[in-house]
């Protein structure tokens, strides 16, 4: 329905209730008679005058529609005082909230009119006083009564939200109907009059993976399970509509950008089952002989993994701790090494997260497992001798060139070179 049936729709309501609505269109005052009368009204069946007080204006409102959009002056009401004769002898007079400038009066049938389109949401009613004075001597022909202009709302302003654009952030693996967060959007007409301020809510944009509530604006995961290593940012456009979502309201939108956060969901894992690595043999123990990388599809706190060797042919000649910044496995040799001894050392290492999640523990492993291979190499050793020290007795006459004994030698690598 378009804006401009609407609005004739409603002048046609208003019209029927200003025929036929108990006198919502004038305000008729009852007197005595004339100006100045005792209130003799007449005599009874043996002679005797009747009388009757004097009674103020009748209380009421006018009613009158908001924006108006005629090119006469629109119609308010009618003020009439049983003192009128019609003989132009009374004079009406407004005062009051708009008088003489919104509102204007006939001070002779006392038909009053709005000068200007009202605007409902700017003020809602109007506070007039109104009496009848007598033209020629400038006397009340009552003392001053208040009555009050309504105005009567048309459904002239959208819905607005509070915010645009909303974030939000939402676990991901959440249950279905996970409540995600809820947007409000406002109406400035007249919630007490129709369906005008009556907001319903729609999603336009971001379906399936989620829903709103149309009387709460509430948003909710629509899909269970949504993984944000596949998908971690959403946009959703709201909609809210007013007249209760019929056809014809009006409506405005806002987005709504909702991110998934991380859960520690991933184990760590190693990009492939075996690493060999070179260590020459003359490395000093404490230094760094390994550095393993294990990856994890998680973020921040959730990435963090820990490395321990679980099994070794050598049990006492390596350690492995975890490089906090760079979540790397750092292999470091306690004991020297021996190429001659023994030419590769192999390690069982387990990575495992540090912070897991209690909530996905019963399907999902957090750890995993590694061979790591040590080579040795070979370096050219000095030759040894086979004792620390020798000791030797020469007689004091003995004569240049007599052997007094001798010392023994061999290069410990496997070439075994002659030494000299």
């Amino acid at each position: 329905m378009s804006r401009g049936r609407t609005i004739l729709l409603l002048l046609v309501a208003w019209a029927y209730l200003c025929s036929h609505g108990n006198g919502l269109r004038s305000l008729r005052r009852i007197t005595a008679g004339r100006q100045g009368g005792t209130g003799l009204t007449g005599q009874d069946a043996n002679g005797v005058p009747l009388k009757r007080s004097k009674r103020g204006w009748m209380w009421n409102q006018f009613f009158l529609l908001e924006e108006y959009t005629g090119l006469d002056h629109q119609y308010v009401g009618k003020l009439h005082s049983d003192g009128d004769r019609s003989d132009g002898s009374i004079r009406y007079v407004l005062s009051g909230d708009g008088a003489g400038t919104l509102f204007v009066i006939d001070e002779n049938s006392g038909d009053i009119h709005a000068t200007k389109r009202l605007d409902r949401e700017e003020k809602a009613y109007y506070t007039l006083r109104a009496k009848a004075v007598n033209r020629i001597t400038n006397t009340s022909l009552e003392g001053e009564s208040e009555f009050i202009i309504k105005i009567h709302d048309i459904n002239d302003n959208e819905p607005k939200f509070t915010k645009d654009p909303y974030f939000a952030h939402v676990p991901e693996m959440s249950p279905l109907g996970t409540v995600v967060m809820q947007v409000t959007a406002t109406d400035a007409d007249d919630p007490t009059y129709g369906n005008s301020a009556k907001v319903v809510y729609s999603i336009l944009l971001g379906q399936p993976y989620f829903s709103v509530e149309p009387n709460t604006g509430v948003i909710r995961t629509a899909l269970p399970n949504m993984d944000r290593e596949t998908k971690e940012n959403y946009v959703v456009v709201i909609q809210a509509k007013d007249m209760a979502g019929q056809m014809g309201g009006l409506s405005g939108t806002t987005t709504v950008s909702i991110t998934l956060s991380d859960v520690n969901d991933n184990p760590p894992r190693f990009p492939k089952s075996l690493y060999e690595f070179k260590v020459p043999e003359s490395t000093e123990p404490g230094w760094t002989v390994a550095v393993l990388r294990a990856t994890d599809a998680d973020i921040g706190r959730n990435a963090e993994m820990s490395y321990r060797i679980t099994s070794s042919d050598s049990p006492t000649m390596f350690d492995i701790s975890t490089n906090r910044s760079t979540q790397e496995g750092v292999v470091t040799l306690r004991k020297p090494l021996d190429f001659e001894k023994k030419r590769t050392h192999t390690l069982r290492i387990q990575v495992e997260n540090s912070n897991p999640d209690a909530g996905f523990l019963h399907y999902v492993a957090t750890t995993d497992e590694a061979t790591v291979k040590l080579i040795v190499e070979d370096v050219d050793e000095p030759p040894a001798f086979d004792r620390l020290s020798y000791v030797m007795e020469v007689k004091e006459d003995a004569d240049a060139g007599t052997i007094i004994g001798s010392v023994s030698a061999a290069d410990p690598d496997s070439s075994r070179s002659p030494v000299r």
